[in-house]
């Protein structure tokens, strides 16, 4: 692997005028290709730097961006700030993919959670070669082991309520779970995590599996065995909608892999490389482009 890149800043319009802080990291090498990482929910996207920089030396032109409300994109309280959960897809990361969608190579995206949510509701994943996400799931309760469902309704029923009638918004930060939530995202979210397979049984709901059964475009889901929030049965409840992408699934045994624990986060951690080269590599087959086209 080559010397880390450096990042550029830059911001992003996305087509409602909302200005979104993403990085850049150029490609070293032949270019191979442009990637955009899809993030999860109240992670910012410095988490993904160096797996960034890892798909970057690979010759990967690679973009990361914070979702409006979180990290560099949050305005300068969260108190009173009202959005669609949804418009994380629909808008921020529409705007992404717009920004590194350039002719003559491929446009890949990698996911993390949400980011395997994001990709049915883009306007545009047309121009997506190839989706690898890692730890998607339906986020129900029921879908987790016994312990963490316990856990997981303590806040959604005790812990957050409380800390949103304080503050006006979810102070993950208070609980170290991540970054503040706007009190949108924390009530839809909150809302769909109480059906088994999402959003797609709200009955509010019941036009959003049309976005997802556009969807052409090979889906590879990722999910260790150790991630208790997204175990393959959740995966499997989630990814169902994407009836016509022919999306397939592998599972990671953490311990036969001699990866050590992943968890839900730990699949961007230093100590999950292996995992890295497997998504990229998997991604490279389906680019629209081969490999004479390369440029530099």
């Amino acid at each position: 692997m080559r010397k880390p890149v450096d990042a550029e800043s830059l911001t992003l319009m996305t087509a409602d005028g909302y200005p979104i802080a993403a990085l850049r990291y150029p490609a070293t090498g032949l270019t191979r290709g442009h990637l955009v990482v899809a993030g999860a929910t109240g992670v910012p996207q410095g988490f993904y730097r160096r797996f960034a920089q890892y798909a970057s030396s690979c010759g990967y032109n690679v973009m990361t961006l914070d979702y409006r409300g979180i990290g560099l994109s949050k305005p300068a309280s969260l108190k009173g700030f009202r959005m669609d959960y949804l418009d994380w897809g629909r808008q921020d990361l529409a705007a992404a993919v717009e920004a590194m969608s350039v002719p003559g190579l491929p446009l890949y995206m990698v996911g993390h959670s949400y980011g395997g949510h994001a990709f049915g509701l883009l306007p545009n994943h047309d121009k997506v070669d190839a989706l690898y996400t890692f730890a998607t799931g339906a986020g129900w309760h029921g879908w987790m082991p016994p312990a963490e469902r316990l856990r997981v309704l303590l806040m959604w029923r005790v812990v957050g309520p409380l800390i949103v009638r304080v503050k006006g918004y979810l102070a993950w930060n208070w609980m170290g779970m991540g970054e503040d939530l706007p009190i949108d995202v924390y009530r839809q979210w909150k809302r769909w995590c109480t059906f088994p397979r999402y959003f797609f049984e709200d009955p509010h709901m019941t036009h959003i599996a049309a976005s997802y059964e556009n969807v052409r475009s090979p889906i590879m889901a990722c999910n260790a065995l150790d991630d208790l929030w997204a175990r393959p049965p959740s995966r499997n409840a989630f990814m169902s909608a994407y009836r016509n992408a022919g999306w397939q699934s592998t599972d990671i045994d953490p311990r036969q892999a001699g990866l050590g624990p992943i968890g839900h986060m730990g699949y961007f951690k230093a100590h999950c490389k292996p995992l890295w080269e497997g998504a990229l590599g998997w991604l490279e087959q389906h680019g629209r482009i081969r490999p004479a086209a390369l440029s530099r």
